[in-house]
């Protein structure tokens, strides 16, 4: 009976250590990479038809609202932060962009880490890691998604004039 009560801490403490180890290993692991990765949208960061260059995220969502609430982890291990505009210009709103596709991408692999949780969890507790996964990232996506949209827009008449002016570390070496 003592090592069943040593099992059951032992998985509570897995459940209770593994998501913000998957969280701050992925975040670390996205940052380190090079920019270049996160220059151009990806099948997975590409605008979709339902977004509607942004009505969606406004109008359904009202991520406008709630963005601001969420954490970003990134500065605390180093890298960019997405929390608020550093400037307007053409170069950094493009680095901007290539950071929420970074955010994005290591958001999708956080989730994608879920299904670890149920090799030794109860069904109940699956639920429970599942529902957790989700309200930890899918914000975090949209938020990310919202923000690309919005620079899209305005990035869009000066595509042609800027072209030039991409930063140096977002092209491939």
């Amino acid at each position: 009976m003592a090592w069943e009560t040593g099992i059951r801490v032992l998985i509570i403490a897995v459940n209770v250590l593994g998501w913000p180890l998957i969280h701050l290993a992925f975040a670390r692991l996205f940052i380190s990479l090079p920019d270049f990765h996160f220059a151009q949208d990806s099948w997975l960061t590409r605008s979709r038809r339902f977004e509607q260059d942004g009505r969606f995220y406004r109008r359904v969502l009202a991520v406008q609202r709630w963005k601001d609430l969420l954490p970003d982890g990134a500065p605390w291990l180093g890298g960019r932060s997405k929390k608020r505009l550093g400037s307007r210009s053409y170069a950094y709103l493009n680095l901007f962009a290539m950071e929420t596709r970074r955010a994005e991408a290591a958001h999708w692999c956080m989730l994608l880490c879920t299904p670890v949780f149920y090799l030794w969890n109860p069904a109940w507790a699956c639920v429970v890691m599942t529902l957790y996964g989700l309200a930890a990232n899918l914000p975090c996506i949209i938020a990310q998604r919202a923000n690309r949209v919005r620079i899209a827009r305005i990035l869009r008449p000066s595509a042609t004039l800027h072209a030039a002016s991409v930063p140096r570390n977002c092209l491939p070496t």
